[in-house]
């Protein structure tokens, strides 16, 4: 993603909190989804609540898209919509270096921490990351999709055999005899 479109200065946030409901418009997420077999139907939307603690920001409720995807079962079209919570606190990135100047190494319990640069917080790799994960690793048109139906051998026609296999065949009808 080129230029961030869902950025906030961390001088307008304070303890009390933010609200933070933004248009996720159409391109922005055929870009997120590119990489997927998702397709985005339509814009979508942030509804976020930020909050400053010192100089940690607290961002948290969810996203929202509809995308269509391939059904695992059948290959139809398949509408979901992805609602992610969304839940991190994130740092100033100055926090999150060691002493020595190398970046921080994370620990288990620091999974939802992000950094921010201290003056102005990016959300834009939060709801792609949250919209991605929410997508079904197996997307179902319906839980009663019988899936590609197969084609009866008598309504298949004739079988043709490959010609390069052709020798096999003659071979099986040698042994049959």
């Amino acid at each position: 993603m080129a230029k961030p479109a869902f950025v906030l200065s961390a001088s307008e946030l304070d303890p009390g909190g933010k609200d933070y409901q933004q248009v996720i418009p159409n391109a922005w997420l055929a870009l997120a989804f590119e990489e997927t077999d998702a397709k985005p139907l339509g814009d979508g939307a942030i509804d976020v609540r930020l909050s400053k603690s010192g100089a940690d920001v607290v961002v948290h409720r969810h996203a929202k898209a509809e995308v269509e995807l391939p059904c695992a079962r059948c290959l139809e079209p398949s509408r979901v919509v992805l609602e992610p919570k969304i839940s991190v606190l994130m740092v100033p990135a100055s926090k999150m270096r060691d002493g020595d100047d190398r970046e921080h190494e994370m620990g288990a319990g620091e999974a939802d921490v992000l950094p921010y640069d201290g003056d102005n917080v990016v959300l834009d790799d939060l709801v792609r990351d949250d919209l991605l994960l929410e997508v079904p690793m197996i997307p179902l048109c319906s839980e009663g999709c019988p899936g590609i139906p197969s084609v009866p051998e008598s309504a298949a026609g004739p079988a043709t055999i490959d010609p390069r296999l052709a020798p096999l065949l003659a071979l099986k009808k040698e042994k049959k005899e």
